[in-house]
Parts: C-alpha cells; structure tokens; sequence
C-alpha cells in the first residue's frame, strides 16, 4: 500500500480548497435566505422556510454522512425553483450545472395538480441521480420529523396519516433494492410502526433517521 506523503508546502492548498467550499456553501445558504425571505413555513408556529433547507443539508452533512459540496448545495437550493421565481438559470449561473440538475431533479413541475405531482414523486423515484435520492430522503425525513413535532394547524389527523402512507412509497423507490452506497433509514424508521399510531389516533412519537450506508 502506497503512503500518501504531504509537504509543507501543500497545506496552503488545501485550507484554500476549504475555504472555497466553504463559501460557497455559505453562498448557497445567502441566496437560499433571500429567496425564501417572504416564506413561512406550515408549521404550527410559523418559522422561517429558509430553516427548512437548512435543515435538510445539516441532515445530510451530519446524520448522511455527505460530504459532496454540490449535494450540500443544493440541499439548500432544493426549493428555490419550485416554491419562488427562482429560474435553473439563474442557478446555473451562480452555482453551476451539476447543483441546477440537482435542484431540477428535486422540483415538482407546478403547473401538473397536486394528485399528479404526487404520483409522480412516487413514479420516478427510483430513477433519481444519488444525489437528488439522498436530497429526496433528507427533504422527507425532516419533514415527517416536523410533523410529528409540530404538525400544521390545518392539517387533521387523516391528513397526517395520508402523508405518511405517501412518504413511505416515495422513500421506498429512493432507497432501491441493495444498493451499496443507497441510503437506507435507520431501524425506526420502519414507517408502518408510526403509520399505525396514526392511525389509532395515539400521539405520535417516534424519531426519524436518514443515514447512508
């Protein structure tokens, strides 16, 4: 096995390569802040939405394990193009074109009714590059996490429960069959579990787990 040698001179280099990432990373929390500045989320007190994406890219970096700095990116992006006037080249311009087909892969097409919108979520799952999968994941877990936390005022039991009956197919097409390096929820997160405590009407407690194996 070769030993991977560093010379003194090398550091430079690679505190400039984090620096960068870095950046840009805070670049892409800047410009997500911006863009979802008018925006509250359906929680049931009303947070920022900006808290939502950060949410999800702090769930891929820290429980996922991702480390990609375009998937991180557009962790943060995710709903910039569905949700505001954001345009792919817009995103393109500033970020680049691997984190716009990220974020592409992500959208929903909102002219289509929500029926069909969801549908498709389901339909082309599998399909995803693995970064849009394991955005799609982090995106639904913390979703259902603040459901569970804190569920929006107009959303009634049965609605609750109808989401997750649809998270859980949307995950299982993400997720695959055996896929080395799928991501995969953790034991918890065997959804039938929380799905019958929905179901009869007990409070829901659970915790929901993204990792990548």
């Amino acid at each position: 096995m070769g030993v991977l040698i560093l010379s003194p001179n090398s550091f430079p280099y690679f505190k400039r390569s984090v620096k960068k990432k870095m950046n840009r990373i805070l670049q892409a929390a800047d410009f997500a802040a911006k863009k979802h500045r008018r925006q509250k989320s359906d929680k049931a007190e009303g947070s920022p939405y900006i808290n939502h994406p950060i949410e999800v890219a702090f769930h891929l970096s820290t429980v996922g394990g991702v480390e990609d700095e375009n998937i991180l990116i557009a962790a943060l992006l995710h709903d910039t193009i569905e949700d505001t006037q954001t345009t792919r080249d817009e995103i393109v311009a500033v970020f680049g074109e691997a984190v716009a087909a990220l974020v592409i892969e992500c959208s929903d097409d909102m002219s289509l009714h929500k029926p069909e919108r969801k549908r498709l979520q389901v339909v082309s799952a599998p399909k995803k590059s693995y970064g849009a999968k394991m955005i799609k994941i982090a995106d639904k877990t913390c979703n259902l996490r603040a459901i569970l936390s804190a569920s929006p005022e107009d959303w009634p039991h049965e609605r609750q429960y109808d989401y997750f009956v649809w998270a859980e197919k949307v995950v299982a097409g993400l997720l695959g069959q055996g896929t080395k390096q799928g991501a995969r929820l953790c034991r918890e997160a065997s959804i039938e579990r929380r799905l019958e405590q929905t179901e009869q009407k007990r409070p829901l407690n659970c915790s929901c787990e993204f990792r990548v194996s």
